[in-house]
């Protein structure tokens, strides 16, 4: 049961005063009288039934004043159903953790601002299966496809250049990223692959991973990070951090390639707004489809609840003017 003003129930509080004033009432107006024994007035048979039965009067104006209170508040009656089918898409996200990825000319480096938007990415993504993979000179699995999205954003935090060998194995990450999703029975099997540099180790070409990728059929979209030109990047000195200008080089010829061989397509990400707006337009082209058929029904309950306001009133009057009539 739903109501359609459900305000009104709050009038249920003004019964609070209502019977501290009863209960007060009953106080004062009872007279007191001081005797040796009170053995008289337990004698069986003493107290008639009458005079417990002079308190319904009040308890069912009570009661009847609460029942018009949810007459007011329109209680009704729902009928509904909903059925909803979801076809879910599977992601991998193969990020590049490599030392360049500490450069600071996206904010507060290309790795956490790479992160945070990630981060994003997956939270307005309940339904996918969501899995990640790093890699700089070799790969691993950081966390397998999943909905548990929870354990996956912590799983985010922990990654950080040198936690691997240093390097840039744009092949061997995707075709790691390959091997985690080409079992997938979804529709719609997806990798994310960001990086900001050029494939300069590894056993597996990128292009070869690609038409690994195309064969399974698995879209790949590619993004490069980094700004046109120099980038500062920190460097630890006996004196503190210092900073210097290092060239920004990104293969986007391969990158490109990548993308237009497996459907997808590439992105270049020079700051924290444009790595933002990748992000919501893959978003968009891979939304998830949702058919949802619902009805709903509601129907109006307050009469019945009237009727139960009259026959209390009705009770009420009956009891005061014929058991209780000679009762004050």
């Amino acid at each position: 049961m739903v109501f359609a003003n459900p305000n009104y129930l709050y009038l249920l509080l003004l019964l609070i005063p209502l019977i501290a004033w009863y209960i007060y009432k009953l106080r004062k107006s009872q007279a007191s009288l001081q005797v040796s024994s009170a053995e008289a007035f337990e004698a069986p048979g003493t107290i008639s039934w009458r005079v417990y039965l002079r308190h319904a009067p009040f308890v069912l104006r009570m009661l009847a004043i609460a029942v018009l209170i949810v007459v007011l508040a329109r209680p009704q009656s729902t009928n509904s159903w909903q059925n909803s089918t979801t076809e879910g898409i599977d992601i991998v996200m193969a990020i590049d953790i490599s030392t360049s990825m500490l450069a600071e000319d996206l904010k507060p480096n290309r790795l956490e601002a790479a992160k945070d938007v990630a981060a994003s990415f997956i939270n307005g993504r309940p339904n996918d299966n969501i899995g990640l993979v790093v890699f700089a000179a070799e790969s691993f699995t950081q966390c397998p496809l999943t909905t548990d999205h929870g354990v996956l954003l912590n799983l985010f935090k922990d990654i950080q250049p040198g936690i691997i060998q240093d390097g840039t194995a744009i092949g061997v990450g995707l075709a790691n990223a390959v091997s985690r999703i080409k079992d997938s029975q979804a529709k719609s099997k997806v990798i994310i692959l960001l990086t900001d540099g050029v494939n300069n180790t590894g056993e597996v070409a990128p292009v070869t991973a690609a038409e690994i990728a195309k064969t399974f059929g698995i879209r790949v979209y590619t993004i490069g990070v980094g700004t046109q030109g120099e980038a500062p990047y920190p460097i630890p000195t006996a004196f503190g951090v210092q900073y210097q200008n290092i060239p920004v080089e990104i293969d986007e010829q391969v990158l490109k390639q990548i993308a237009s061989t497996t459907g997808g397509q590439y992105f270049r990400a020079t700051d924290n707004a444009s790595l933002k707006e990748i992000y919501s337009e893959i978003d968009q082209m891979e939304k998830t489809k949702i058919s949802v058929q619902e009805f709903s029904k509601k129907q109006e309950e307050y009469k019945n609840w009237a009727l139960l306001v009259f026959a209390l009133l009705l009770v009420e009057v009956l009891l005061r003017n014929t058991v209780l009539r000679n009762i004050p």
